[in-house]
C-alpha cells in the first residue's frame, strides 16, 4: 500500500510517496542485517507537450515500487517551454536529496546563470537521471553546439522525428542496468536525433532506436539513434533515455524497470538491498 503527501505551493505540487509498514523496508532489521535507508529522489517534471500531470504519478509510484527509493515530485502545470520550475529558484535547490530525475520540457530557458545553477549540484556529485525532453533543455547561445546541458547530458540532440514505433536493441549486454534486458518495440513514439552523430566522449551507450520512416515517394528511411545511455559529468554519474514521450510507453514495465535501474546505478546502489523483489516472486 503506498501513501501520498500533498502539500500546496504557489505554482508548485509537491507528492512524496513514502514506504510503510507493510513494505520490505519498513520492516524492522532481521538479526544482524541493517535495515535498508531508502535513496530521496527528487523528481522535477512540467513544461510542454506532454501529460505531465499523469506522468509523474506513474513514475513515482512506478520507481517506489521497484526499489528503495522515496520519490518526491516538483510538479510544474505551465505548459509552455519558456516558464523555469520554481523549485529552481532557490539556490540550495537539490539539498536533501540522493538523485534528481529530470523530466521537465523548456528549450527557452536559455539564461545562463540559471543553468549553472541548475547544474552546480551536479559538478559537485549529485547524480542524476534525464527523461525524453529533459534533453532538449535550457538551449543556450551555443545551441546547437555542445551548450552547458548538451555537456551533462552526454548527447547533442536538436529535434525528433514523427510518431511512430521504435525499435529498441540493447548494444551493451553485459552492462548492471541493461543486463538481463530484451530487445522491444514501443508504441508510437519520438526517435530524438543525435545532431554529432554519436555520443559525447564521456558517455556510453546501451541501446539504440531505430523507426521506420516513409519518405516522398514511396521509398522507406531508417533512421536509427542511441536511445538509452550513461554519461560521466565531471565525476558524476548521469543516466539518460530518449524514451518515454506517451503515458502508454512510460507505465510500460520495461520502461520503468529501465529507468528505476539506470536511477540505482547512478547511486551505486544497483543490488539486491535495494533492489525490491519483482511482483508475484
Amino acid at each position: 500500500m503506498t501513501s501520498f503527501r500533498r502539500v500546496a505551493l504557489p505554482a508548485i505540487v509537491w507528492f512524496s510517496l513514502t514506504v510503510i509498514p507493510g513494505l520490505t523496508s519498513a520492516l524492522p532489521a532481521i538479526a544482524d542485517e541493517p535495515a535498508v535507508k531508502p535513496l530521496r529522489a527528487l523528481l522535477i517534471i512540467g513544461g510542454c507537450c506532454h501529460d505531465y500531470g499523469m506522468q509523474k504519478d506513474i513514475l513515482a509510484r512506478g520507481i517506489a515500487e521497484r526499489a528503495h527509493v522515496e520519490v518526491s515530485v516538483s510538479y510544474d502545470p505551465d505548459t509552455t517551454t519558456r516558464h523555469l520550475n520554481p523549485v529552481y529558484e532557490k539556490p540550495d535547490w537539490a539539498a536533501g536529496y540522493d538523485v534528481i530525475i529530470h523530466d521537465e520540457c523548456c528549450s527557452d530557458v536559455k539564461d545562463l546563470p540559471i543553468i549553472e545553477r541548475i547544474l552546480a549540484p551536479h559538478r559537485h556529485g549529485l547524480p542524476a537521471v534525464i527523461l525524453h525532453c529533459g534533453e532538449h533543455c535550457y538551449r543556450s547561445q551555443e545551441f546547437p553546439k555542445v551548450t552547458p546541458w548538451f555537456e551533462f547530458t552526454g548527447v547533442q540532440s536538436t529535434g525528433h522525428g514523427p510518431q511512430l514505433p521504435i525499435e529498441v536493441s540493447f548494444v551493451a549486454p553485459e552492462n548492471p542496468i541493461t543486463h538481463g534486458m530484451a530487445n522491444w518495440k514501443t508504441i508510437k513514439e519520438e526517435l530524438y536525433n543525435n545532431s554529432a552523430g554519436h555520443l559525447l566522449d564521456t558517455a556510453t551507450s546501451l541501446a539504440r532506436g531505430q523507426q521506420t520512416v516513409r519518405r516522398r515517394g514511396g521509398r522507406d528511411a531508417k533512421p536509427d539513434f542511441v536511445v538509452v545511455w550513461t554519461n560521466n559529468y565531471r565525476g558524476t554519474k548521469v543516466f539518460a533515455t530518449t524514451l518515454g514521450h506517451n503515458d502508454e510507453t512510460v507505465s510500460d514495465a520495461r520502461y520503468l524497470d529501465l529507468v528505476t535501474r539506470g536511477l540505482l546505478w547512478s547511486c551505486g546502489k544497483l543490488n539486491d538491498s535495494y533492489l525490491k523483489p519483482a511482483a508475484g516472486k
